[in-house]
């Protein structure tokens, strides 16, 4: 993946990590990717900073996302 990809994924999780922020209910840590001080707009940093900022912010999100769903079971319902 080119630079310019992968600084492009950044920022659409970012802007999908600070959506389930905004929601009561996503409880997001991303208290590993904030130590990175790597963003979506800091284009100086290099390939390796950014993926690994991708990798901390899709595991905080995905972490997220798997404790939202055991707290709230979803009943099987058939149309």
């Amino acid at each position: 993946m080119k630079k310019q990809e992968l600084i492009h994924l950044h920022g659409l999780l970012a802007e999908v990590g600070s959506f389930y922020e905004q929601c009561d209910e996503a409880n997001i840590e991303l208290g590993d990717y904030d130590a990175l001080g790597v963003r979506p707009t800091s284009i100086h940093k290099s390939k390796t900073d950014h993926k690994a900022a991708v990798f901390a912010l899709s595991d905080g999100i995905t972490s997220a996302l798997d404790e939202s769903e055991e707290a709230e079971p979803v009943a099987a319902s058939a149309d």
